[in-house]
C-alpha cells in the first residue's frame, strides 16, 4: 500500500469508528486500570460475555489497590465464568506489584508494561496506546485478519507486527488500534465478511475471504457425570488440589461414574477448547468423595469453576432438596 493509500485507509477507518463504534463500558475511560482489566478479560473470551463480568469486577475491586489487597479466592470468585483462571492469578500478581512497588502507578510504555505478570506484547501495546497514547500497534486475531485481507498476503510473526505499525495512525494510536479490532470483529469477520459495509473496501486486495489453507481441528466428544447433592439451602462441593494443573483450588461438583439403568436429573452441553462435553447431572446421588457443604448464599463469593456455575444455574429449575433428619 502506498503512503497516500495508507492515509486514506487511516482517515476512512477512523471516521467509520467515530460514527459506528460499539458502546462498550471500558471505552468510557482511559484509566489504565480499566483498560488493563478489559484487555485481560477479553483474551479468549467474547465481548458479550465480558461486559457483565467487567462491571461486577469493578464494583468489587474499583482500584488497583483494592485488587492488590484482596484475597486470591475473592479474585477467582469474581472471575468465575470467564475461564482460563491463570489470567486472574496473573492479574492479581501484577496488581500487587503496581500497588506495592510502584505506588499504584502503571508503567506508561509498552516495554515497561511487559515486565508485569500476564502482560504480553499485545496487551502491553493495547494499554500503552489506549491509556497513554504511545504510538504502538496491536495485533490480535481481528487485526491479523484485516491486515491479511487488505494486503492479500499470508502475513505471520514479525512481518505482521511490522505491517500493523506501518499502517498505524500515530496521532490517535489508541483509537486506531480499537478501530482495527472493531472492524475485524463486526465487519471483516472470519466467515462471510460484510464487504459492502466496510469503510476501506476500495483499498482491500481481497474483498472477501482468503483461501483456506488448513482445516480446523475437529471437536472431540466426551461424556462426564456429576453429583448434585443439596440440603437445607446448602450444596455439596469439592475443591481441586492446590497443585492441580487445571484450575487449582477451584470449587466444583463431585465427578462420578454413571448410574447404570437410571436416568440423570438433567443434561447440558459444555465446550472447552477442542472438547465438546455432554454433562449428565445426578441429584442427591452420593459420589463418595470428601467435600464440604456450602450455603447457597456463599456461592457467589467462592471460586467456582465455570461448569459448576453453569450446572447450579440450570439446577434452579430442578431443585429437589433431600429431607433433613
Amino acid at each position: 500500500m502506498t503512503r497516500p493509500q495508507q492515509r486514506r485507509f487511516r482517515g476512512g477507518l477512523l471516521a467509520w469508528y467515530d460514527a459506528h463504534r460499539r458502546d462498550l463500558p471500558w471505552r468510557a475511560s482511559r484509566d489504565p486500570y480499566r483498560v488493563w482489566l478489559s484487555e485481560i478479560m477479553l483474551q479468549q473470551t467474547r465481548v458479550a460475555a465480558v461486559i457483565k463480568h467487567y462491571q461486577e469486577f469493578l464494583r468489587r475491586f474499583p482500584t488497583v489497590q483494592k485488587l492488590a489487597a484482596a484475597r486470591e479466592a475473592s479474585v477467582l470468585a469474581a472471575w468465575s465464568g470467564l475461564g482460563y483462571y491463570r489470567r486472574a492469578r496473573m492479574l492479581h500478581a501484577a496488581a500487587k506489584i503496581i500497588a506495592r512497588e510502584q505506588g499504584g502507578k502503571f508503567p506508561a510504555s509498552e516495554e515497561d508494561l511487559r515486565t508485569l505478570p500476564g502482560i504480553g506484547r499485545y496487551t502491553a501495546a493495547a494499554i500503552a496506546s489506549i491509556a497513554f497514547d504511545e504510538p504502538v500497534a496491536v495485533v490480535d486475531g481481528n487485526v491479523e485478519r484485516v491486515l491479511q485481507r487488505v494486503s492479500g498476503k499470508r502475513l505471520a510473526g514479525e512481518e505482521m507486527w511490522f505491517a500493523a505499525n506501518q499502517l498505524l495512525e500515530a496521532n490517535r494510536p489508541g483509537d486506531f488500534n480499537q478501530a482495527m479490532m472493531e472492524l475485524g470483529a463486526t465487519v471483516c469477520t472470519p466467515r462471510a465478511p460484510a464487504c459492502l459495509a466496510c469503510p476501506v473496501v476500495e483499498l482491500c486486495a481481497t474483498r472477501g475471504e482468503l483461501a483456506a489453507v488448513a482445516k480446523t481441528a475437529p471437536q472431540m466428544k466426551r461424556e462426564i457425570h456429576y453429583s448434585l447433592a443439596q440440603r437445607d439451602g446448602e450444596v455439596f462441593l469439592v475443591q481441586r488440589a492446590r497443585d492441580a494443573s487445571l484450575m487449582p483450588g477451584m470449587w466444583e461438583l463431585p465427578e462420578m461414574e454413571s448410574v447404570n439403568g437410571a436416568t440423570p436429573s438433567f443434561t447440558l452441553r459444555h465446550s472447552i477448547t477442542v472438547t465438546d462435553y455432554t454433562v449428565r447431572v445426578w441429584q442427591n446421588v452420593s459420589s463418595g468423595m470428601a467435600g464440604k457443604w456450602i450455603p447457597r448464599e456463599r456461592l457467589e463469593r467462592i471460586a467456582l469453576t465455570g461448569l459448576a456455575r453453569k450446572i447450579l444455574k440450570k439446577a434452579e429449575g430442578f431443585r429437589q432438596e433431600s429431607p433433613t433428619h
